[in-house]
């Protein structure tokens, strides 16, 4: 009866964040233009318990812009364009996203993977460009309430990754 008690105890303090990963976070994400935002994206990751190294941090954050680049595609398939211009602005957004998602995303992974950082900051810029581009080529359309508050979160977001990555430049 014991050995599943203490079991459960390990993986219980397992799970919580050391000192040194609160440190890691902090110190981190004060490099960044967004540093609340920074931590609230790495910390609910799960993975951030056991972050030891910036690039570990640096793949929290580009999970957390492909997740929201997943809820741009799934807003923009539940959007339904009310004209022409309109919808041939929704297929420019899908195929802006759908690039974050199967280029930016993997090639930002592949770079911090690696250790060429160079490379995961040209994805998170890029992701942050293509989420601009969705922005203006809807216009002042009144339907883009909510996709532009996804397009600025993913701007955001790949704003901080970009700053985390910048720290292994």
């Amino acid at each position: 009866m014991k050995f599943p008690l203490v079991l459960l105890t390990l993986l219980q303090l397992h799970q919580i964040t050391q000192p040194g990963n609160e440190n890691l976070i902090d110190t981190t994400c004060r490099t960044t233009a967004n540093y609340d935002l920074c931590v609230s994206a790495v910390t609910a990751d799960p993975r951030s318990a056991a972050a030891a190294k910036v690039e570990e941090v640096g793949l929290i954050v580009v999970e957390a812009v492909r997740v929201k680049a997943e809820v741009a595609l799934s807003v923009i398939k539940g959007m339904k364009p009310t004209s022409p211009e309109y919808r041939a602005a929704m297929e420019d957004c899908r195929d802006s996203y759908e690039a974050v998602v199967m280029a930016d995303v993997p090639e930002a992974v592949a770079a911090l993977t690696r250790g060429v950082p160079k490379f995961a900051e040209y994805g998170m810029k890029d992701a942050a460009w293509e989420a601009e581009i969705c922005d203006r080529r809807l216009g002042t359309a009144a339907e883009k309430g909510t996709l532009r508050d996804v397009n600025k979160s993913v701007q955001e977001l790949a704003g901080v990754a970009c700053g985390i990555i910048r720290n292994l430049l």
